[in-house]
């Protein structure tokens, strides 16, 4: 596949089970490494890059939420750990986390105040894109209404270009931006996602719509 993804926008990868929507993710930050094409972020291919630098710039949220064991400062210092408590507050603010949090183990957390401890932990290295791998997937409505909330703040408040698997079409519309559609690892439809919603213009993107596939 092709595409050239622009600084700032929100880009949503939608198809069925197994059409390589978080594949394609872990490529993006050498999660996974490519068997052929290339990778251009900031001019440069991905492999000029050292791993650790390109992972700072080009964060990634899993679907489930992998804290480490201690407090959620500590968790959210984990990329440095020089930061000051003014530095971990302000993480905390951009996801909505209290500050009465921060010192809290992680293991008392709900899943949703997790996904955004997870969050935050991504946003304290400053990146300028935000891989997130079907990041409400396993949160209850309340705690998805949150998380888009904070997705939607991420790209019109601070500029940052977030490119977010979905398993959900209702989902993607209420989020707007762009949306891609994948079928069997290939790029088969693209457009504003309340275009590509409503009105495919692939059979593959009907079929998607219409849930004859899932």
């Amino acid at each position: 596949m092709s595409f050239a993804f622009e600084a700032g926008r929100l880009y949503s990868i939608i198809g069925p089970s197994g059409s390589g929507k978080t594949s394609l993710l872990r490529l993006l930050n050498r999660l996974d490494e490519a068997s052929g094409g290339s990778v251009v972020f900031e001019g440069r291919n991905i492999h000029e890059w050292e791993p650790w630098t390109l992972r700072r710039q080009i964060g990634f949220l899993f679907q489930t939420p992998h804290l480490f064991a201690g407090t959620v400062g500590d968790s959210i210092r984990f990329a440095d750990e020089q930061m000051s408590p003014e530095q971990v507050k302000l993480c905390a603010d951009r996801v909505r986390l209290r500050h009465d949090l921060i010192d809290a183990p992680v293991d008392n957390l709900s899943l949703g105040e997790q996904q955004r401890v997870a969050l935050a932990r991504l946003l304290a290295t400053e990146p300028k894109v935000a891989l997130l791998d079907e990041p409400t997937s396993a949160l209850d409505p309340a705690n998805t209404e949150a998380i888009e909330r904070l997705i939607s703040h991420l790209v019109s408040e601070h500029g940052i270009t977030v490119i977010m698997v979905s398993h959900s079409p209702q989902q993607v519309m209420r989020l707007g931006g762009q949306a891609l559609l994948m079928t069997e690892g290939r790029l088969v439809e693209h457009g504003p996602a309340g275009d590509l919603i409503s009105n495919p213009q692939t059979e593959a993107g009907r079929r998607y719509v219409n849930g004859e596939f899932a």
